[in-house]
This record gives C-alpha cells, structure tokens and sequence, in this order.
C-alpha cells in the first residue's frame, strides 16, 4: 500500500506546497496533516474555520472514507488569498470478524438503544469541549503494551452481523494492564458506565484534536484533570462490548475518525 508520508514539522520530510503554505503528514484516508502559514493568517479547510497557533501552525484531518481532493484556503495577513488542493490517497480495509458479543450488545433492546444515545450525547459534548492550547506539541506515545488485536478502518463483522467499521486501534493485554496518556492534554469525558465502550476517557489535546480509551478495568482520572504525556489514566479491561481484555486506542479530530497509526507516525513523542 502507497503512503504519502510527509512530516514537516516533526523533521521527516520536506514540505509538499510551496508557496505561502506548507502541509505534511500522511495525506490518506483516515490520515493526520500538519500545516504551517504565516502568522496572522486564517485557513478554512472543507469549509471548516482552522485555529492556528501563534506561529501559524494547524492541524487537519481525513475522514476513513475522504474523497480523492480537500481544499485548504488561506487568507493571508495581508488579504490575498491561497488555495491548496491535497490529493488523498486511498486505502484497502481489512475485513474482522468478532465473535462471543453478548448479542444484546449487538442488537440492542430499546431500553438498552436509549442508553446508548445518551452515551453518544455525552461523546458529542466531549468533543465539542476544544482546548485552545496546543497540547499535542508533546508528541504521542502508544498508550498501551500488548498485542494490536484489531486496526483502523476495518469491516466489522459482529456475531455474524456486518456493523460499522472500526474506528480505532485494539491493544490486546492481561486486564490491569496501564494505559497511558498518550500525550499532553486536559480529560474531557471520564465514565465507567457506558454500554458499548465501558470505562471511558477522552482526552482534548488541543484545537479539536482528541484521543480515546474505552473498555478499560479502571480509571486513575478525574473530568477536567490536566494530564502529561505517560500520566497512567486507567488499565486494559473487558468492559462494554468487548469479548476479550483489550485497550481501543481512537484519535478524532472534531467529528472525524483518524487512524491511530497515522498520529504516532506524524506526531512522534519529542525526545529529551
């Protein structure tokens, strides 16, 4: 499979737009873009306003199912405007299936579909809450030792019931396990009761940019908590709809899915 891994300001790669706009990253589906422009200038991308750091630095993400071309638009200091096309290059899922799901997991009762929803509500709220610091400059660290059990992107084929694909990646390991902070960042949701993913945290890393850990055994933190990179925020569990102790790791970026993958290649942890 063809990757365009192009890191600018991690030090991998040179940049690939000149001009007033540099982007790099892993242009693909499900993949993590980093930008830079002057200071003072202002970037939509998908019609969708971009904060930027005071040194003109921004991230972008790519929807598992992006079209082949995104547009970035920048409005620079003084009024001219740039326009970028980015050429997404596409991806082949593998297809999973997951047997031994309590079934009424998987075709959930009333009763159990209304949970769910307030659940969902309560993932909404968290994404919505954006810190305006940029956390992420810490770089990620895989927040988890064990074996990947299940990737980004997948097909899901539940009890035999093709479902959603799978938004993030599984880090199968014995239950009490750490998990990790995989970087910098204040928790916006922290609840052991949620019917699908179980003990759950969220983690905003700054300008929309989150990252998931769901049927955990535990968790070590409270909402609103102020957590570093490698801070344990929970151990590997069995809760919610999981047959087997395990860690889903997920990244989003506002209501876009990324690969997990793609963060800790672009954003590596910074060495001291």
């Amino acid at each position: 499979m063809r990757r365009a891994t192009l890191v600018l300001l991690f030090g991998l790669a040179t940049p690939v737009l000149a001009d007033d706009i540099d982007i790099s990253g892993r242009l693909e589906q499900g993949g993590l873009a980093v930008g830079r422009v002057p200071a003072g200038a202002s970037v939509r991308f998908n019609d969708r306003a971009i904060a930027t750091t005071d040194a003109g630095t921004f991230v972008i993400g790519f929807d598992r199912d992006a079209p082949a071309v995104s547009e970035v638009v920048v409005i620079l200091p003084d009024g001219k405007t740039q326009k970028k096309s980015l050429e997404i290059i596409p991806r082949h899922w593998q297809i999973e299936r997951v047997d031994g799901l309590p079934q009424k997991l998987v075709t959930p009762d009333p009763a159990t579909e209304a949970h769910i929803a307030q659940d969902n509500q309560l993932m909404v709220a968290a994404r919505e809450r954006t810190e305006p610091i940029p956390f992420y400059e810490s770089g990620f660290i895989r927040p988890a030792e064990g074996r990947i059990s299940g990737v980004f992107g997948s097909q899901r084929i539940l009890n035999g019931v093709p479902r959603r694909p799978h938004v993030g990646l599984d880090i199968a390991g014995p239950v009490g396990t750490p998990v990790s902070a995989s970087a910098d960042g204040i928790v916006s949701l922290a609840k052991a009761d949620m019917i699908l993913t179980g003990q759950t945290v969220v983690i905003e890393h700054g300008f929309g940019l989150d990252t998931v850990y769901i049927h955990m055994s535990e968790i070590r933190v409270k909402d609103g908590a102020h957590v570093k990179q490698g801070d344990v925020i929970g151990a590997i569990g069995q809760s919610g709809r999981a047959n087997g102790p395990h860690l889903h790791f997920g990244v989003m970026w506002f209501n876009t899915r990324l690969d997990p993958e793609t963060i800790l290649a672009v954003m590596p942890a910074k060495k001291n």
